[in-house]
């Protein structure tokens, strides 16, 4: 697959929905004018907590450049892609929990982590599936389903269907938008 950097005009070129459509696919309500989604919540050992209602995190992309470095940014808030085998956590083992980079949600458990011989760091689950946000992607002339955060609508990466059991999916997944923490301990 050939590595390349996707920039965030792309999105509208390719006939893409955009944040609207991202909003009502996570059922966004509405609150006394603020926006809420609901979030699954973990422990820091992975064990399901809850659900909560929390506020939707938006910003401007400049408050999102000062939060993130540059290939965070380009991936997270542009929809780019890092470059295969790249990324820090396409090869990690560790026993652990990963988090949106950009707003701290829970996103995936490396108890379903798996070597998709892709380069990219791969699951065949969320660890909630609430707390993803998936929806179809034209771009590139491709047939592809994007996954993005539910709280913060951080860009993912995609889920195709040649992964294994149980669920037969591959979520590929960018590791500028995650944030590894080591089972037991608590995000910094």
């Amino acid at each position: 697959m050939k590595s390349m950097y996707r920039r965030g005009f792309l999105m509208s070129l390719a006939g893409g929905a955009g944040a609207g459509a991202l909003l009502a696919a996570a059922k966004v309500t509405k609150v006394g004018g603020a926006a809420k989604v609901r979030v699954v919540q973990f422990d820091a050992n992975g064990n399901r907590v809850g659900v909560a209602e929390m506020d939707k995190v938006v910003k401007t992309d400049a408050e999102w450049r000062k939060q993130l470095n540059a290939l965070q940014f380009d991936v997270t808030r542009k929809e780019g892609t890092e470059q295969a085998g790249t990324g820090k956590y396409a090869y990690n083992h560790a026993d652990g929990l990963y988090h949106c980079i950009c707003c701290d949600t829970v996103l995936f458990d490396s108890k379903t982590k798996f070597e998709s011989g892709t380069g990219w760091p791969s699951f065949y689950q969320p660890i909630a599936k609430e707390n993803v946000v998936e929806q179809t992607d034209h771009s590139f002339g491709m047939d592809r389903t994007k996954c993005s955060c539910v709280r913060c609508d951080a860009h993912l990466g995609h889920v195709f269907d040649d992964g294994p059991r149980p669920t037969g999916l591959r979520y590929c997944m960018n590791s500028a938008s995650l944030n590894f923490v080591p089972r037991g301990k608590t995000a910094s």
